[in-house]
């Protein structure tokens, strides 16, 4: 295995591309998961009967919970596509600045 790489900035903002619209397609499927998850569609759902309380409990909090594990990972997506796009961009900048040296010194 050699230590010789090289980081193509065009394919990293691509690539950041992506995750920006993964981040964004996840948030507005969270958002649409919770306007019909929400406590009163659930209950709705289950009726009024004593013994489905339990379960309709149950059924909300897996649904809060499922809508902040999502939420976060599209946050998590978003941060990620961010830290790209700058990696993108001060790999650019190097690769310029080299090219500058190498056409007369400038830098």
């Amino acid at each position: 295995m050699t230590g010789d790489f090289y980081l193509d900035p065009q394919e990293m903002a691509r690539l950041a591309g992506a995750f920006e619209t993964r981040a964004y397609d996840m948030a507005s499927a969270v958002r649409a998961f919770e306007q019909t998850t929400g406590a009163e569609q659930i209950h709705d759902g289950f009726g009024l009967l004593t013994e489905s309380e339990e379960v309709t409990s149950a059924y909300v909090e897996l649904a809060t919970q499922m809508v902040e594990s999502l939420g976060n990972l599209a946050r998590n997506f978003d941060a990620l596509s961010r830290a790209v796009k700058d990696n993108a961009s001060n790999s650019a900048a190097a690769d310029d600045a080299l090219v500058g040296l190498f056409k007369g010194g400038k830098s």
